[in-house]
């Protein structure tokens, strides 16, 4: 090989994978389910959570404590329901095959989710941060890189295990196990509601998801503008689990 056409090949993947990563988030941000669970869901949860007393004592006002559990759901929306919903079916009807045998290559292919995910989450936390502001959020300023940080971490941690739930159950399984754990997780697994408001007989098993690390985190470093080494450890290890058994298990038809 040339070394002109080594060099034209080597240019060319990273535009590859620009241009896979951006059909991926249009797919995301045309289908509807995954519009509601990405935008209208958190939304509404950051308005009822705003206006009651659900969250007493967590912060001094209701929206303060309010704004760091929606940005959690907001990763777990894109990063594991919406990416494994999708995946699943591209799975099915041979779409993931189809493009991991193309010079994209599998590779190219996941960069291109995790571009995707990224992409929506951005718009995620812009949306949800304006609304909030608008509603008088005062977030800590010392908190916001850590918060930026913990977002990342939990894109990554959440997009793995998507992938993995996606790459080895059948989509209808996909569908019905991504969003009934959508459920449960935002109810009682630390991402809206603190784990100090759980059941103590549950606290421990709660205390080892990484919804809560996750959660927990955000809420205190937008609250207390504290950074919690041990969250950065756990969502650390939640990732690279994750991630390790997608590659070994995931099935691409």
């Amino acid at each position: 090989m040339s070394p002109t056409m080594s060099h034209s090949n080597a240019v060319s993947m990273p535009k590859r994978i620009a241009l896979q990563g951006k059909y991926e988030t249009l797919m995301m941000l045309s289908n509807g389910e995954q519009l509601v669970l990405a935008v209208v869901l958190p939304i509404i949860a950051l308005f009822g959570l705003t206006f009651t007393d659900l969250l007493e004592g967590v912060a001094p006002r209701s929206i303060d404590a309010a704004v760091p559990g929606v940005l959690a759901l907001c990763v777990i929306s894109t990063a594991f329901t919406g990416q494994g919903i999708g995946t699943g079916f591209d799975r099915r009807y041979g779409v993931l095959r189809m493009f991991s045998t193309t010079p994209l290559g599998k590779v190219g292919l996941i960069f291109g989710k995790v571009i995707a995910v990224l992409t929506v989450l951005a718009i995620q936390v812009v949306l949800i941060t304006v609304v909030a502001l608008l509603l008088g959020w005062e977030p800590n300023l010392w908190g916001i890189v850590p918060a930026v940080l913990f977002l990342l971490l939990g894109a990554a941690t959440f997009t793995a295990l998507g992938l993995l739930i996606a790459g080895t159950v059948r989509p209808e399984a996909t569908l019905a196990i991504t969003n009934l754990a959508w459920v449960l997780l935002a109810g009682v697994g630390g991402v809206l509601f603190p784990l100090t408001m759980a059941p103590t007989w549950l606290q421990p098993t709660l205390d080892a998801l990484p919804s809560a690390a996750l959660g927990d985190a955000l809420r205190a470093a937008l609250i207390e503008g504290q950074f919690s080494i041990a969250s950065v450890i756990f969502l650390v290890l939640w990732a690279a689990a994750g991630s390790f058994a997608a590659i070994k298990l995931f099935k691409w038809n």
